[in-house]
């Protein structure tokens, strides 16, 4: 079985910084995209980073130049380093990963949310 698990939600004022982490353990093969996505209020996740297992990345265009991912295949582990964070930016964060348990089909998996609230 397969968990994912965040940590490093948390308060800041705008200006901020925070540093979000999702541990992946169990049966893990191996892993290819690892992906941040956020949730506000009545609307749909939306993506936020992805990472490939090649270490290429995309950002949605509203964190630009302020959010940086990046992953450790050693620790299974995926970061999303948050700058500059804006009052917008208040959601609760998923991580996500592409993951093949054994030798057979890749499965999407979840983090539990962890919810980032920036105060102006």
């Amino acid at each position: 079985q397969v968990q994912l698990v965040e940590s490093g939600g948390g308060l800041v004022q705008a200006g901020g910084s925070l540093r979000l982490s999702c541990a992946a353990s169990g049966s893990i093969f191996s892993i290819e995209h690892m992906g941040w996505y956020r949730q506000f209020p009545g609307k749909q996740r939306e993506l936020v980073a992805i990472i490939t297992s090649g270490d290429t990345t995309n950002y949605a265009d509203s964190v630009k130049g302020r959010f940086t991912i990046s992953r450790d295949n050693a620790k299974n582990t995926v970061y999303l380093q948050m700058n500059s964070l804006k009052p917008e930016d208040t959601a609760v964060y998923y991580c996500t990963a592409d993951i093949r348990p054994g030798r057979g089909p890749v499965y999407r998996y979840w983090g539990q949310g962890t919810q980032v609230t920036v105060s102006s």
